[in-house]
This record gives structure tokens, sequence and C-alpha cells, in this order.
């Protein structure tokens, strides 16, 4: 390990346990302390390779207080590791507030590379990954969630999304209703785990599935929407957001008329009247 004092980001299996590299092992058998979003979950990992340095809870509702706190312990000359649940950290993960500290301060920050959800299912999804977009979650709120999926339906790159069981079901239906049901889509469950599974097929077919099924609609999701195919599918998802906001406000004919107007989208393919 490195001599000069340094804040580790290590990522840590999203599943099967064997994916905790040698390196992330030796790092965190290593450093002074260990941060981590879920002591609890964290200790049990640690406890499995046998390594039993202290854990420090760092989580979104503590970590502006305590970065400051922990880039002093760096600059005091300790190395400390920062982990998440499960995965790369950051990526939807609390860390970033505290990275930044340490980089402002000075402190050398290197990544432990290893296991990401996101990218592991865009690996087996046989979609297009020259470009993507990562999204997150989607808001919890129903209108927010169709809000942002509105706002993605002429996205072009190739969509990644992060989702619970407790709401698989409405944002397959939200992102059905947004895209267009024949948009190629793919959904991965429980990916490392016993039970992973990979559907592939039409955001249609793929709610069909989850909604028939109640294995599949258990364990954390990441659900990849295939990208706008052209100009022309782009300008009738503006089309359709614009019309789906005018039309709140004013007749369906008008709505349509003055998206068509203003989108170049088929008036016919925003409102048949």
């Amino acid at each position: 390990m490195s001599a000069v004092p340094t804040l580790y980001v290590v990522a840590t299996p999203i599943g099967n346990l064997a994916d905790l590299t040698p390196r992330a092992q030796d790092v965190l058998r290593s450093v002074a302390a260990i941060c981590a979003e879920d002591t609890r979950r964290s200790g049990q990992l640690l406890a499995h390779f046998g390594i039993q340095q202290p854990l420090v809870a760092l989580h979104d509702h503590n970590e502006e207080a305590l970065a400051q706190r922990i880039v002093g312990r760096l600059l005091g000359g300790e190395s400390l590791a920062l982990v998440s649940d499960a995965g790369t950290p950051l990526v939807s993960d609390p860390g970033y507030r505290l990275v930044r500290a340490a980089r402002a301060a000075g402190i050398r920050v290197s990544p432990v590379p290893g296991a990401c959800a996101a990218i592991a299912a865009l690996s087996v999804a046989g979609l297009p990954s020259d470009r993507f977009t990562f999204e997150g979650f989607l808001p919890a709120k129903a209108s927010g969630r169709r809000e942002r999926l509105q706002g993605l339906a002429g996205e072009t790159r190739t969509l990644v999304f992060y989702e619970s069981s407790h709401r698989i079901v409405e944002s397959l239906a939200d992102m059905v209703a947004a895209f267009g049901a024949e948009r190629p889509a793919v959904l991965a469950r429980e990916l490392t785990k016993l039970f992973e599974t990979v559907l592939d097929g039409d955001l249609a077919a793929l709610l069909r599935q989850v909604e028939a099924d109640d294995n599949q609609r258990k364990g954390e999701f990441v659900v990849m929407v295939q990208g706008a195919a052209s100009d022309e599918e782009a300008q009738l998802a503006q089309g359709r957001r614009l019309y789906a906001k005018l039309s709140e406000h004013l007749p369906p004919s008008t709505a349509a008329k003055l998206a068509a107007e203003l989108t170049g989208a088929p008036r016919k393919a925003l409102y048949g009247g």
C-alpha cells in the first residue's frame, strides 16, 4: 500500500462474495478505518474475510458533518477506505462530499475497482453500450418519475436505471407510457446472486413478465432501455412530452396543434382528434 496517506475508494461485491478482489482485501486490511454506508452490512462482509478494521458510519444523513473530521484523520497521516453497501461507491451511493473534501485538502484519493451493478448489467444486456446514460433511481413519487421519463424519451443513448422491488411494476408501466410499448429493453435482477435473471424484449413484454411472476418482482433491479432510434423518434417523443404539458391547460386538439408546430412531430401521432 502507498506510504502517502490515502483515501481508498473500494468497490465491494454486489452479491457474490468471491467478487471482492485480492487487492481490495489487502487495502481493507491495511487502512486505519473503513467508512461504510451501513456498518452492519459491511461488517458482515469484512467478517467473512477475517478483516477487523474499525468501521465509521458514513451515509447521506451525516456525510456533510463527518467529511472534515475524516479529512482531519487523513491529514494526520492515516489512510482510510470508503465502501458502500454493495458495488462501487458514489454510483447512486453516498461519498462524493468526502471525496471532494479530501481532494480539496490535497489528499490522495485512489480507486480500487471492482463490481458495479450498472456496468455488470450492461455487459450482458446486448444493447448498444458505446454510449449510455446512467440515471440511477427514478423519483419515488409517480408524478416526478413520469416527468423524468418524459424528459428522457428522446434520448438516443441507452438508458440505465436502478429500481427497487417496491416500484418495479409502476416504473416499467411508466416507461411504456413514456418510451412506447415496443422500445427494446432488458431487465437484470439479482445480479451475481442465486436467483439472477436477465429478461429481454420490448418494454411491454417485460412488464407482462414481471406482472405475471411474483419472483420477478423480488430483489434489486437494473433496467436498461435502448435509446430513441432516430431523429424522427426523438422528435415524436419531444412532441408527446410537450403535448402532455399543454393538454393540462388547453383543449387536446389545440395542444396537439401547438405541440406539432413547435416540435415538428406529426399532429395525428399526438392526438387522434
